[in-house]
């Protein structure tokens, strides 16, 4: 099994929020449930960690958990990893 949790900053979340706002081809896709929502960052983020710590085992290979730089390295990251676990599965 590989897991990942993909997560931006509340600032970018902010700065996402408000281009959407600004932009009207992108208006649609920000609604004040957003918002409603952003207001519970912080119990996000705990549920987080306690999805974390409840879901990680020593059975899982790929446990490491990282901060990328940028959403490009991030996709980056996942695709190399994925690759690197079939590989190693189709080595058995």
């Amino acid at each position: 099994m590989i897991k990942f949790w993909l997560a931006i900053s509340k600032d970018e979340q902010y700065r996402r929020f408000r281009e959407r706002q600004q932009t009207a081809f992108k208006r649609f896709k920000i609604t004040p449930e957003d918002w409603r929502n952003r207001k519970k960052w912080e119990a996000y983020e705990q549920a987080v960690c306690d999805m974390v710590d409840h879901t990680s085992t020593a059975a899982v290979a790929h446990g490491l958990w990282w901060k990328p730089t940028t959403s490009l390295y991030a996709r980056i990251k996942v695709l190399r990893t994925i690759c690197e676990c079939l590989e190693s599965a189709f080595k058995r």
